[in-house]
């Protein structure tokens, strides 16, 4: 007779981490504005975010579309700006891009 406990594990669910602060690709963009000052017409961000952003005819970077790709995308155009001239900012007018 074998005397061994056999100690029986339960799946447990596993849970999504959650954060109290909403990350930056989720949260929605409300509004977009590009300081034509700033842009230097690289187009980093239409090579990301064709859908939402073209150059003029003087080759700065204008909003053609503010719901034209992802939020994930306009983020990630608004980042690759090499002189921050996207700013994004969220449903509630804080800015979300670039940093403060």
């Amino acid at each position: 007779m074998d005397d061994q406990q056999t100690n029986p594990t339960t799946p447990q669910p596993e849970t999504p981490p959650t954060s109290e602060q909403p990350n930056k690709a989720t949260q929605k963009i409300g509004k977009i504005v590009v300081d034509r000052e700033l842009c230097i017409g690289a187009a980093s961000c239409i090579a990301l975010a064709a859908s939402t952003f073209e150059l003029d005819s003087e080759n700065k970077a204008v909003v053609k579309n503010p719901q034209g790709d992802s939020t994930e995308d306009v983020l990630a155009a608004a980042v690759s700006c090499p002189t921050n001239a996207i700013f994004l900012y969220d449903q509630e007018g804080n800015q979300i891009h670039p940093p403060k």
